[in-house]
């Protein structure tokens, strides 16, 4: 390890010998700038690379879009803003079934289930069609590893989705606990987040829990966001990064920087150091041709295909590129 090391980086190598960086500490890395953001990369991958998988893609289907009744700031499915997006109920299980297979016989084993709207808290017959579209595609495709993703839970629906085999909840607290009502307004609140999180884990689902960069935080709400969800203890993070879509409130936020990225998506993998983390949405737009160097900036997880209202990148080119980075990075193949 070089004397000429960022300070703050040359302490986080602790975390490579199974340290944990206090808040202090991983706020001191937001401060690394220019060329020392490539060493602050470098150590995220090195910790990648020791304590997490290596990179797997999943892929998702909109089940139900539009219509949504809360007010998310960011979100084109916001019944609150105008979009012009595609809007249509519940797909029926066949039809789920359908989409599963196309990327099943792609080679994704990873299949993401995400409905637009508040949750379920009552098994409603709208709730009772997801159990049996699970059901469906667990008789069907057998390994297949079916992630669930349909807002907030009762107790009794998060036992119901254990009960019925969904390997895994996703439910993004998005940013900063402190800053979360600004992002969406009064609709629901983090806490009703948190809950959900908490009777999944109760029942044995694992949770993929992460959230948005480029929405107006600071580098503080993006620092506590990490630690927030380090001590819910999920096994997944996805990180989207903004596409400032027409129609929303943030349709005109600055752009979220290559260099910026990479140093977020650094500083998450050394405050989460063994845990799941995930490129999603804005990727193939936002990063371009830095889509790579993000892969190396800690990530171990992308999502390839379409997101839930916008294009993504095909998964045969995804999977040349996952290749191309295995390789790369010291991983195996």
């Amino acid at each position: 390890m070089s004397s000429r090391l960022h300070p703050a980086i040359e302490n986080a190598y602790k975390v490579l010998d199974g340290g944990t960086l206090t808040r202090d500490e991983a706020l001191a890395l937001t401060e690394v700038d220019g060329p020392d953001i490539l060493d602050l990369v470098s150590l995220a991958n090195k910790v990648r690379l020791k304590f997490a998988d290596p990179i797997v893609p999943c892929s998702i289907i909109n089940a139900k879009s539009g219509r949504c009744s809360q007010n998310c700031r960011f979100c084109s499915q916001s019944g609150h803003h105008n979009t012009g997006i595609e809007e249509y109920p519940l797909l029926t299980p066949e039809e789920t079934l359908k989409a599963a297979r196309e990327i099943y016989d792609a080679g994704i084993r990873t299949f993401g289930y995400v409905t637009s709207g508040y949750g379920y808290f009552e098994p409603d017959e709208e709730f009772r069609t997801i159990l049996d579209t699970l059901d469906l595609l667990h008789r069907e495709l057998p390994d297949l590893k079916v992630c669930v993703s349909i807002g907030i839970l009762s107790e009794e629906t998060a036992k119901l989705l254990a009960e019925h085999h969904a390997y895994r909840y996703n439910m993004n607290i998005q940013t900063a606990p402190g800053r979360y009502k600004e992002l969406i307004a009064d609709t629901h609140t983090i806490e009703d987040k948190i809950q959900t999180i908490r009777y999944l884990q109760k029942y044995g689902v694992t949770n993929c829990t992460g959230g948005i960069i480029g929405v107006g935080e600071s580098w503080e709400d993006r620092v506590d966001m990490a630690l927030a969800i380090r001590e819910l203890d999920v096994e997944g993070t996805p990180l989207n990064i903004l596409l400032p879509i027409p129609g929303t409130p943030l349709e005109h936020n600055r752009r979220v920087t290559p260099a910026e990225a990479a140093k977020t998506f650094a500083i998450f993998r050394l405050i989460n150091p063994a845990k799941m983390l995930k490129l999603t949405a804005g990727r193939e737009t936002s990063m371009k041709d830095f889509q790579g160097l993000l892969m190396l900036s800690g990530a171990n997880s992308l999502m390839t295909g379409g997101y839930l209202t916008t294009r993504g990148r095909s998964i045969a080119d995804d999977e040349a590129f996952i290749d191309a980075l295995n390789t790369f990075a010291g991983a195996p193949c």
